[in-house]
């Protein structure tokens, strides 16, 4: 894997720039690297952020195209600006909405065409001049000669920025610019004061229909021009009317001025803005935002401590954790008015805080069963304000974004979610509710969705009919039937789960027999789950190496990697096999199996690879830990050994996949601890490959979980035993409930495998 280089100990700077605290003790912010994940595809971001906040300001390096998706690219030498709103890790691109742009001199805002990469006012950098920490960035913009400093609140950010002496320095406040062009349907810009601005702006990208508002309060006094024009342009090869709406303010300065600058954001009004600024930052003190900044790290970071002579794999593990912390992000204001998903105002109450971003195809796997470890009230939140999507909008959603339904990736993942932090406790709603709600994810019913019909039909494709109805999806009838069919067996089973938990015998019979539908894409000829045609015969010609993204049998994968998802009824799937052996002999095929991708169109997430296992999507999570179920658990320590050693560093490129919005760090943070689970739903997990001396987890109930790893080294990967609180092990899982009571567990490690 080719990989930039950061400059020595950047992992371990700390921002004394930024603060005046004294306190000299190690921090765990002190091992984040928010760079880690911003070269290859990882799409992340270095901006300013703290846990789960609505506001994330961050460098724009480029606008177009895949690697655009966060705004940022490491390979990148100039910065368009500052906006506030950012993605981590995703594989669509959308937001960057209200940049900011500190200039010297005239103040250029041309449209430099629709390829291009670079506003007029974007200035040359250097990585020798740039800096990230959490809850802070810093960089030297060379064309002005001015130091940017960005810290942030939950709901607002403060910037600082040292200009040079001029008659002529300012900034552009561009609220047109988007990232990946997205359409602006309503822009309003007005100076409020000589020192103060404010705007709106309603877009359709991503989202078909984003709404944010903005405030900004200046420490100078500005002159201020807005720019009110519009111009002909072509865009996708049409003609388009392109309205610019952009602020230029402008005043003189000193040499080494510092100016500040506050912002808020709100997606309800502009007031709702002002109010998110006036509550979180009262104060022109920008070291004391960025300290608080720090300091919430810290508290969050802090729920997992990590024992390792390696201090590379200590920076790994914290920026996994800080990754882990981007979204789903906060989206309530500080008066508690959100927009729902009926595009109407509501009003929440403190500690039911509404949030979007919730990229649950990814999430679901790694991300909430580790929130329900580290952050469970944090995670008890993400699900009401779930469920309040659903009231709201009349389903749940598959991809929520900005208040909206996006129907992007497949599947009804918000059911594992909610499912699976009810078997582990969750008790906020009652479980009638939840279930309703489940199985309105299930079905085949369009009706009283507040949604535009095209949202609809993809929230509740023809899919869902003919699982139900003949028990797996015609290869004609919908791309993506495969993957569908598989994914809506396993949501199945989540159902089932839930409906027997709650009493519902009925419904748990149903679900439980749709959640087989999986045995009908198995072929036991080829050994691949394949696509069926509505006749029942098997779709031809097949080729488990072919991949045509998005259009095809599959999504994002081959036969190869979707031929394992069956995490719900893995004893069932080996016995689909023809038994252990059988089973054994197919999963070791997968992990040497030639890496080869073949097609016209091949998506481009499947990366990562080990033979035809797929570390860098999704889909293959969760096979490394197969083994464990078939008495070969050396396997799974070995593999996951070599994922966690060759397929996350600490540099810029240092992810082998899209982040997605921290998915792929929270297998990270799970694997690197030594366990993982394997189907969320059933509060059960799987131990692979520990590479700490010793993790303590400290519970959010006052107890600690604890796992030890004697005679731990780099060769020293398989488990030669497991004790959990003295007593040993026999087979290599344990339950959520232990870790919840506050267990310890040891394992002694050893550089032979362990075959029964």
């Amino acid at each position: 894997m080719k990989r930039a280089t950061l400059w020595l100990g950047l992992g371990l700077l700390l921002f004394s720039s930024c603060s005046h605290s004294s306190e000299t003790q190690l921090q765990y912010s002190d091992f984040v690297n928010p760079f880690i994940g911003t070269g290859g595809h990882g799409h992340t971001f270095p901006g300013a952020v703290v846990p789960h906040g609505m506001i994330q300001p961050s460098p724009d390096t480029r606008i177009y195209e895949w690697d655009a998706c966060s705004g940022y690219h490491y390979s990148d030498n100039s910065i368009n600006g500052f906006s506030h709103t950012h993605l981590s890790g995703t594989g669509c691109g959308d937001y960057g909405d209200i940049l900011l742009m500190p200039t010297v001199g005239k103040q250029e805002y041309r449209y430099m065409g629709p390829d291009s990469q670079q506003t007029a006012y974007a200035s040359p950098f250097s990585h020798n001049n740039e800096t990230a920490t959490p809850g802070y960035y810093s960089v030297m913009l060379d064309r002005y000669q001015v130091k940017a400093e960005l810290t942030a609140t939950e709901r607002a950010a403060m910037h600082r920025y040292h200009f040079p002496e001029s008659q002529e320095a300012g900034f552009i406040v561009d609220l047109d610019y988007s990232l990946q062009g997205q359409e602006n349907l309503d822009m309003k810009l007005k100076p409020l004061s000589d020192t103060e601005i404010a705007g709106w702006k309603r877009t359709r990208g991503w989202a078909d229909n984003q709404c944010v508002g903005f405030y900004m309060k200046f420490s100078k006094p500005f002159t201020c021009h807005i720019v009110d024009t519009v111009i002909d342009i072509t865009r996708n090869g049409k003609p388009y009317k392109l309205e610019q709406k952009k602020a230029l303010l402008q005043f003189a300065t000193t040499q080494n001025e510092e100016v500040l600058v506050k912002v808020g954001i709100s997606a309800v009004d502009m007031d709702g803005a002002r109010r998110n600024v006036e509550t979180e930052i009262p104060h022109w003190d920008f070291d004391s935002v960025a300290l608080q900044a720090k300091n919430k790290w810290n508290d969050y970071l802090g729920t997992i401590e990590v024992e390792t002579d390696n201090e590379t794999q200590k920076q790994i593990f914290y920026t996994a954790l800080y990754h882990t912390a981007i979204h789903p992000s906060l989206f309530s204001d500080a008066d508690g008015r959100y927009r729902g998903l009926d595009q109407m105002i509501h009003q929440t109450k403190p500690g039911k805080e509404i949030y979007t971003v919730y990229s649950l195809w990814d999430t679901f796997r790694a991300l909430h069963p580790l929130l329900t470890i580290t952050q469970p009230e944090l995670n008890d939140k993400l699900i009401m304000s779930l469920m309040e999507k659903y009231h709201e909008g009349g389903i749940l959603p598959m991809w929520e974004l900005a208040g909206n339904y996006t129907a992007t990736m497949i599947g009804y993942h918000a059911v594992p979610v909610i499912v699976d932090a009810y078997m582990k406790g969750f008790n906020k709603i009652d479980g009638r509710e939840l279930l309703e709600a489940c199985v309105r994810s299930s079905v085949y019913d369009t009706t009283d969705i507040i949604a535009s019909s095209r949202m609809v039909n993809a929230l509740v494709p023809i899919s869902k009919y003919y699982k139900n109805e003949i028990g797996y999806i015609p290869h004609e009838k919908e791309n993506e039937s495969v993957a569908k069919g598989l994914e809506y067996a396993y949501n199945d089973w989540c159902i089932s789960t839930l409906a027997k938990a709650i009493g519902d015998t009925a419904t748990y019979e149903r679900y439980k027999a749709l959640s087989q539908a999986y045995t009908n894409y198995y072929d036991p000829n080829t050994k691949f789950m394949r696509g069926k045609k509505l006749n029942g015969k098997w779709n031809t010609p097949f080729n488990p190496y072919a991949s045509n993204h998005r259009n095809d049998d599959y999504c994002e994968g081959t036969a190869w990697q979707w031929t394992w998802f069956v995490p719900h009824d893995i004893d069932g799937l080996i016995d689909l096999m023809g038994g252990q052996e059988q089973f054994v002999d197919r999963l070791d095929s997968l992990f040497v199996a030639d890496s080869k991708i073949e097609g016209d169109l091949v998506s481009s997430d499947i990366s990562g690879l080990i033979g035809q296992y797929a570390h860098g999507n999704e889909p293959s999570h969760h096979i490394a830990h197969l083994y464990n179920y078939v008495n070969q658990s050396w396997k799974t320590q070995q593999i996951i050994d070599s994922i966690l050693f060759n397929q996350y560093f600490a540099d810029p490129n240092g992810l082998s996949g899209n982040e997605d919005c921290g998915q792929m760090s929270a297998w990270y943070v799970l694997n690197a601890m030594g366990f993982y689970q394997v189907c969320p739903g059933s509060p059960i997990y799987s131990v692979g490959r520990p590479i700490f001396d010793k993790v303590t987890i400290n519970l959010s109930n006052g107890k600690k979980f604890e796992i030890v790893a004697n005679n731990n080294s780099r060769t020293n990967k398989y488990i030669q035993s497991i004790r959990l609180d003295n007593i040993l092990l026999e087979s290599p899982f344990f339950m959520h409930s232990d870790i919840m009571k506050g267990a310890r567990i040891v394992v002694d490690m050893g550089n032979n495998p362990v075959k029964p």
